[in-house]
């Protein structure tokens, strides 16, 4: 391990962590939005989402440095969940994709230099695009390890013709099992291997699901919220696990509410309002820029709003209505 940069010895291969570094190539940054990273992991172009009258992500133009901790930060209601679920294959923007479309306006986005705009979410986790969720997707009624099982990569006993001659698969299931084992360690889990993952506190699922999620060795975690829920004495302990990903070579996207964290951790901001980035820059000097005050407190937040433009009942329970219809004709063409 290098004295100077702290990399560990679980790093990607030839990945030389160096946060200084790393700090010194975004300082050179322009603090705008939409602005462009010295060696992008994650390049998004033209995503529109939006529920019935409502935009819900509109996003022109946003880079993810690689090797850092970025942080999407925003006021509830900003849209940031919808856009982790649109890059993730978990939804779909209305500015339709497709591999290879450049089109002016149409949605794209590169990952490791691949478009992604018409993968599935299998296929985006395979290529090394993993997220958690605010609210985890542990699988309760299977035990913890067979959670971390399932998250593994490149098992041919799942291939129905191999599976039934054992010794072609026995070596990589044990292998599988022995990280499986190595990581419930190193998230203080082992000793819950063999519990149901119901069972577990919101803390520990949350644990769970990031140590199922490295299962599969992504290139990039996204973890959503990751310490909604979370029990204080278990904090710190999610902190860490982080900027352990970070200095290993993980690139790490993160939704969060807790801007005491944001500040402690964060590399980058981006901060998003109304569905928009309306600003980036490093975590000490991104929440003084007037956009983010006006994100969190409203550009208006100083005058009287007292009129026709507030939401009133009946179109709130029509914009509900609206967004229940198009889930549904959503559910209705992936089963077609």
């Amino acid at each position: 391990m290098s004295e100077s940069t702290g990399t560990t010895q679980d790093a990607q291969p030839g990945y030389d962590y160096d946060r200084v570094e790393l700090r010194r190539k975004l300082a050179a940054v322009p603090e705008e939005p939409g602005s462009a990273k010295p060696d992008p992991i994650l390049t998004v172009d033209n995503v529109v989402r939006r529920f019935g009258g409502m935009t819900a992500v509109d996003v022109g133009h946003v880079e993810v440095q690689r090797g850092a901790i970025t942080a999407l930060i925003g006021p509830n209601g900003a849209g940031k969940t919808t856009f982790f679920n649109l890059l993730t294959g978990f939804d779909k923007p209305n500015s339709a994709p497709t591999l290879t479309n450049r089109g002016e306006g149409t949605a794209r986005w590169l990952f490791n230099g691949r478009a992604m705009g018409a993968v599935g979410a299998a296929a985006v986790a395979r290529r090394g695009m993993v997220r958690t969720f605010q609210l985890t997707k542990a699988l309760s009624r299977l035990t913890v390890m067979q959670n971390m099982l399932l998250g593994a990569k490149d098992q041919p006993g799942e291939n129905f013709f191999i599976a039934i001659i054992k010794p072609l698969w026995k070596k990589r299931e044990a292998e599988i099992e022995a990280k499986a084992e190595e990581l419930l360690k190193r998230f203080k889990l082992y000793e819950k291997k063999d519990d149901y993952a119901g069972s577990l506190s919101g803390g520990q699922r949350k644990l769970l699901e990031m140590a199922r999620a490295l299962m599969s060795d992504p290139a990039m975690i996204m973890l959503d919220e990751p310490m909604a829920g979370v029990n204080p004495a278990l904090t710190q302990s999610l902190l860490g696990h982080i900027q352990s990903l970070r200095d290993e070579g993980t690139t790490v996207l993160f939704v969060e509410h807790d801007m005491h964290m944001v500040r402690h951790i964060s590399d980058w901001v981006i901060v998003m309002a109304e569905g928009r980035i309306v600003a980036e820059g490093p975590a000490g000097t991104v929440m003084d820029n007037p956009a983010v005050i006006d994100a969190y407190l409203g550009a208006h937040h100083d005058t009287d709003l007292g009129d026709d433009s507030l939401l009133t009942d009946e179109s709130i329970d029509r914009l509900e209505a609206e967004v229940e219809q198009e889930s549904a004709q959503r559910e209705e063409e992936d089963k077609a």
